[in-house]
């Protein structure tokens, strides 16, 4: 890059490319952070990149040096990556190390690593083997592309993102209880998208006998999630398509049913039963008659899954909301009327506009003919 540019904004523009390249492990990473990395020479020529493309795989810094065709271009060179290099051996060894044994004079970091077992210390070990450490660099662009991670590793517990269609006049069903299809396929194709990001996907007991989805990705080219169902008493129908289908092994059942039990039957026997269910069950406390929410994405979260999507229906949404555990609201709204039916929220405990729940962070966009509300609670 020219050198009429100044430090800065050479920083703040290589910085951008590694947070392009971050972006390319999206949907395959978790539960780890998208993370980006360039190498620029000293004469300021980008002579390597990467980013961790698969959990368990290569992180980005190692892709990165692997990528630089002369190592003699190392000397002097500044390391750009997107997320403070980690420190601890896991699935791969530490990458501050790495970084520290090379002949390069800087490393810039857009965010330092708030996982307990870095949170710095990648930092430090590049002081001491004296290397110059730039922090902070595009670190709000940095922090929102790993929102899921940051937000499991500050509140313990996973993201999650309520999703809602409905109609101009507030409802998502009509009176016969049909809601299909409030929105247009451009906005359905954006849902599928969400999925294959999203580690989960979760809906009620009402949703699954109603709908019967499928919850898994179809109209986009992605990974397929966990699918989620709630099911207090245990009494859904195997016939439903989340037990049935050749996805069945990544849906998990929630229920307050003690008897409800996969894991302790006979290996044997598993195979015998033809209708045998193949996925999970996590078995929480009862509340209120439901399953208890706060317990159960508590225990989403003791599985590795770091984000959640919820498609809803009016009980489950508004019981989410009740309880504080939606971070993000997508909201469809469709251009039609129906006057009567299901109203997507309702009794959220706001008796007064003093206690009103007002939105952050609000974003419109056009999907085909909705409009979509992106916002935080």
């Amino acid at each position: 890059m020219a050198s009429a540019y100044s430090q800065e904004e050479r920083d703040a523009f290589f910085m951008q490319q590694a947070l392009d390249l971050a972006v390319k492990g999206k949907g395959s990473v978790s539960p780890n952070p998208m993370v980006g990395c360039v190498i620029v020479d000293k004469q300021g020529n980008r002579i390597g990149s990467g980013y961790h493309k698969k959990y368990g795989a290569a992180h980005a810094e190692v892709n990165a040096v692997a990528s630089v065709e002369n190592p003699d271009h190392l000397k002097g060179a500044t390391v750009y990556v997107t997320l403070e290099p980690c420190a601890h051996h896991g699935k791969t060894p530490p990458c501050a190390e790495l970084l520290a044994s090379l002949p390069i004079d800087r490393v810039v970091i857009a965010q330092k690593d708030p996982n307990p077992k870095v949170n710095g210390l990648g930092i430090e070990k590049l002081k001491a083997a004296d290397k110059q450490v730039q922090l902070g660099v595009l670190e709000e662009k940095a922090e929102k592309l790993n929102e899921f991670f940051n937000h499991v590793q500050q509140y313990g517990r996973p993201f999650v993102t309520l999703k809602l269609a409905q109609t101009v006049d507030g409802y998502v069903a009509a009176a016969d209880g049909d809601s299909q299809w409030i929105t247009g396929k451009p906005a359905r194709k954006k849902v599928h998208e969400w999925r294959a990001f999203y580690d989960a996907v979760l809906v009620g007991r009402n949703t699954a006998m109603v709908d019967n989805p499928q919850l898994s990705v179809r109209h986009v080219q992605g990974r397929q999630p966990y699918r989620v169902v709630l099911d207090g008493p245990y009494t859904l129908p195997k016939e439903l398509q989340l037990f049935s289908d050749k996805f069945e092994e990544k849906t998990i059942v929630v229920t307050w049913n003690k008897e409800a039990s996969s894991d302790d039957a006979d290996p044997m026997l598993k195979l015998m039963q033809h209708n045998y269910f193949r996925g999970q069950i996590i078995r929480v406390a009862k509340k209120d008659g439901h399953v208890d929410l706060r317990e159960t994405i508590q225990a989403l979260g003791a599985l590795g899954i770091q984000s959640v999507l919820v498609e809803a229906g009016q009980q489950l949404a508004s019981a989410l909301l009740r309880e504080g555990l939606v971070d993000k609201l997508e909201c469809f709204i469709a251009p039609k009327l129906l006057g009567s039916g299901t109203r997507s929220i309702m009794d959220l405990g706001i008796n007064g506009m003093r206690d009103i729940c007002t939105l952050k962070e609000v974003s419109w966009s056009q999907v085909g003919d909705d409009l979509l509300l992106s916002a935080y609670i």
